[in-house]
Formats: C-alpha cells, sequence, structure tokens
C-alpha cells in the first residue's frame, strides 16, 4: 500500500510525513515534490510532482494507491491545477484521494473559499473515492505576527471581535494522518477547527501575559488594515488578501465549534498559549 502525499516539503507536508511515519512503514510513503533535493531529509521516497506540468503527472502517480492532495499555495491557480492532479490520480488507478480544503468552503465569504469549493465538486463528480479535510485556520498564521506587534508595541488587524476557532499546523497534520490510515473514512466531509476559539484581542492579551509587556489589539478597517501591512512592505495583493481574511473572520467565517478536528485525533487540539510559546521562542 503507497500513500503519496503532495506538497510533501510544504510547512503542512513535512509534518504529515511525520505523523505518518508514527502510524505506517517509510516504506509506504511517497513525497511527490517540485524538487526532489529538498524531500532528502524526509527519509522516503520522493518523485518529482508539479500541478502546473500535467503531462508529468500521471507517471509519478503510478503505484499510489492512496493520495493526500495537499492544496497549492498560488490562489488564482489552484483549481486548474487540482484539476490536472485529479484527473492524473485516476488515470494511473488511484483509489482514493484526500484533499485539504478550507472551513466551510461552502458558505464561507473568503476569497480563498470559490477554488476549494470547485475542486470539492471536480472531485467529487471524478468517480475516484474522495475525503475532504476542510482545514480552518492555522494559529501560526497568527502568531507569525508576534514579532512584528513586539516591536510595534501593538498587534494590528481587522478582524473585530471575530472569533477564530484555529489550531496548530501539526493538529491539521495528524487529522490527515489518522485518515489515510483509518478504515470507512471514503467519502466524508470534515469541518476541522481548534477546540479552543479567540479574538485577535484575547492572542494579544495572551502574548502580554507571556512577555510581560502591554501588547493592545487594534483594530482598523480592512483597507486601513491593508495600507498599514503595504507600508510594513507587504506586496499589495498579499496585504489586501491578508486584511480580507480578517473581514472574513469577523464574520465568523473562522470559527467552527464541532470539535471534529479533536474527535479525529484523540486529544484537544493545541492550546493558543502553547502556539504563542514557541513563537516566542523562536
Amino acid at each position: 500500500m503507497k500513500i503519496g502525499i503532495t506538497g510533501a516539503t510544504g510547512h503542512l507536508g513535512r509534518l504529515v510525513v511525520e505523523k505518518l511515519k508514527e502510524r505506517t512503514a517509510s516504506s509506504n510513503l511517497v513525497a511527490l515534490v517540485r524538487d526532489t533535493q529538498k524531500a532528502r531529509d524526509l527519509g522516503i521516497e520522493a518523485r518529482l510532482f508539479d500541478y502546473n506540468k500535467p503531462d508529468t503527472l500521471v507517471e509519478s502517480l503510478k503505484g499510489i494507491n492512496h493520495l493526500l492532495l495537499i492544496s497549492g499555495n498560488e490562489i488564482g491557480q489552484r483549481q486548474a491545477q487540482h484539476e490536472n492532479v485529479i484527473k492524473a490520480a485516476k488515470e494511473a488507478g488511484v483509489e482514493w484521494i484526500v484533499y485539504t480544503s478550507l472551513l466551510h468552503a461552502d458558505t464561507s465569504s473568503l476569497v480563498l473559499a470559490n477554488e476549494h469549493l470547485l475542486t470539492e465538486e471536480i472531485l467529487k463528480s471524478s468517480g475516484v473515492p474522495f475525503t475532504i479535510l476542510r482545514n480552518g485556520w492555522y494559529t501560526e498564521n497568527y502568531t507569525a505576527s508576534v514579532p512584528a506587534a513586539l516591536q510595534n508595541g501593538a498587534l494590528f488587524g481587522s478582524a473585530g471581535e471575530g472569533k477564530i476557532a484555529s489550531a496548530a499546523r501539526a493538529d491539521y497534520a495528524e487529522a490527515a494522518a489518522v485518515v489515510l490510515t483509518s478504515a470507512d473514512q471514503q467519502n466524508k466531509v470534515y469541518e476541522l477547527a481548534g477546540d479552543y476559539a479567540y479574538t485577535l484581542a484575547e492572542l494579544a492579551e495572551e502574548i502580554s501575559n507571556q512577555t510581560g509587556k502591554v501588547i493592545p489589539y487594534k483594530n482598523l478597517s480592512e483597507s486601513d488594515y491593508a495600507k498599514a501591512l503595504i507600508e510594513a512592505g507587504l506586496p499589495e495583493g498579499l496585504a489586501t488578501a491578508i486584511a480580507s481574511f480578517d473581514k472574513g473572520a469577523a464574520n465568523g467565517d473562522l470559527y467552527d465549534d464541532g470539535k471534529q478536528l479533536s474527535t479525529l485525533i484523540g486529544r484537544p487540539t493545541t492550546s493558543l498559549t502553547t502556539v504563542v510559546e514557541a513563537a516566542l521562542a523562536g
């Protein structure tokens, strides 16, 4: 039984490989990556795999029984990229595709949602058995802002009082590993989010408590937050996207209280306190 992991050298992919090694032999795992040299430290077979080169994908997928399709990171290109992979997987005889989608992709107002939803539809109509992991926000998406918050003396955002039910990236990786190595998972859709929801004001309070510094949360309008991010050096497109994600949080797009993630992994999701501690430790 061979399990293929696309994007295996990415932040999530590396953690998935690590979690899968705890549940199955390394010889059962195949890293599907754009640069096999970067996969050498994973300790598993690596094959060239580029979402943008459909003519090469079938060959790379031969012998793969189960495939984890980790969504690409090129916003605007992902529907076509994912479709390339799904078509190739079907042609190669892949028996099951597990896809990392977005929390509440069918109702979310996030700009990311449409590509995920379209991918889900392509997957469902492909005829290949599937499982959809609708991942919520990674807590690391927000704790990446800790150094800037300490430097600026405040945490900036545009999420208002929106509750964010995020979880550590490792929690989502473990869920993927559990699903890929468990029976009776096909044709399910999971809404995955953290057990503990917080506002950005509460994140700022956590940073303050751990550092002994007063780091307030400063809520800006979406446009003002985007401008601030641009002034901080971010590209305009990225700054606009990040500000829109906060607006989505204000609308409830990053909140879920179903605890399907902790149920899957058999433990509570990683606390905000723990992820902030890790961010401060560098």
